[in-house]
């Protein structure tokens, strides 16, 4: 494991629970030492019922957790990530637009208070990145970018060992990126973004447009989304491998803009579109010399999450172990 801080003993042999919330659900972890996740519990988020009944539900699962420790063993610290736009110094979720209701939310001190351990919060593409970086496919690496391709596309920069925030910790938007001036409409208000071409929406939408083209029927009683998408391609179809050929070389175009401007070499693409593997991703490494430097395209990587789902995990752990760490004693939340 790398770290940017050299934890003392205790931060190492800490156990801590990782958590990872979402629009429709919550996942934990708890993570012992040596880094491994040895206990998993998932539950719905349930927004609508507000962020205190959200905290009361956490609270119950890491007790749930703290049952399977060994004896005189307690959880240390808990890390937990959250849609964006997040404030991580103060632990403010601002307005998380799939979180409705959510304004403003001091997160991090309510769960603070209710489980009487020192919590991190971060941004949830930013903590999958710090997994990727510290646990996964980017190991041994000193810089690298994070890509999310799922149902929206985001990503997270570390370099130099560092996350790179941004001055309002907005950097990594690789997918609203303009890649088509008049393109599609995307959810930001701007157009022809490279979430319009690449995420899952965008799959299942220009597959449907595919089909009605050729006056084919979806087959079976199943939307279709993007992991559908996904799957077909796997399965060989060919209107599907079309779909997925292009939004690799859109995500290509993306990471070779993001290569000149960033001198970055390693791209981490992970989330549920990114299940594709290789139809995915080698139609992205093809376009990258067609839209760099050759003496930047050569140096290029893209390459798959290692920790797929459990990538926010691993990476709130690092930073729960990071507060355990500081100074050699717990601070409080």
């Amino acid at each position: 494991m790398k770290s940017t801080l050299p934890f003392p003993q205790q931060a190492e042999t800490a156990w801590v629970v990782a958590a990872d919330l979402g629009a429709s659900k919550v996942a934990l972890g708890l993570i012992a030492p040596g880094d491994r996740i040895v206990a998993w519990r998932r539950m719905p988020t349930n927004a609508d019922e507000g962020p205190q009944a959200v905290v009361e539900r956490i609270a119950r699962q890491v007790a749930e957790l703290e049952r399977e420790l060994p004896p005189a063993s307690k959880i240390a610290a808990l890390g937990i990530c959250t849609p964006g736009p997040v404030d991580h110094e103060t632990g403010m979720l601002i307005e998380p637009p799939n979180l409705t209701g959510w304004r403003n939310v001091p997160f991090r001190q309510m769960l603070a208070e209710r489980l009487g351990i020192p919590v991190a919060l971060e941004h949830d593409a930013k903590a999958a990145a710090l997994g990727e970086f510290h646990y996964g496919a980017g190991r041994g690496e000193q810089s690298m970018m994070f890509i999310v391709v799922g149902t929206g596309v985001g990503g997270a920069s570390i370099i130099n060992g560092e996350l790179y925030r941004g001055l309002s910790n907005t950097a990594g938007e690789i997918g609203h990126i303009t890649l088509d001036p008049d393109g599609e409409l995307c959810s930001c208000g701007n157009r022809g973004c490279v979430e319009t071409f690449v995420s899952g929406p965008a799959l299942a939408r220009h597959y449907r447009r595919a089909l009605e083209g050729t006056g084919r029927s979806p087959e079976g009683s199943e939307p279709i989304t993007g992991e559908v998408v996904a799957h077909l391609a796997r399965e060989g179809d060919p209107l599907a491998l079309q779909v997925i050929e292009k939004a690799g070389q859109a995500l290509g175009t993306a990471i070779a803009s993001a290569a000149m401007l960033l001198d970055i070499n390693l791209y981490v693409v992970g989330s549920s579109v990114a299940k594709c593997g290789d139809l995915l991703l080698e139609p992205a490494r093809r376009a990258v010399p067609r839209h760099a430097y050759p003496s930047v395209a050569r140096r290029v990587r893209i390459v798959p999450s290692e920790l797929c789902d459990d990538a926010p995990l691993f990476g709130c752990g690092w930073l729960a172990r990071q507060l355990v760490g500081i100074q050699g004693e717990v601070r409080p939340g």
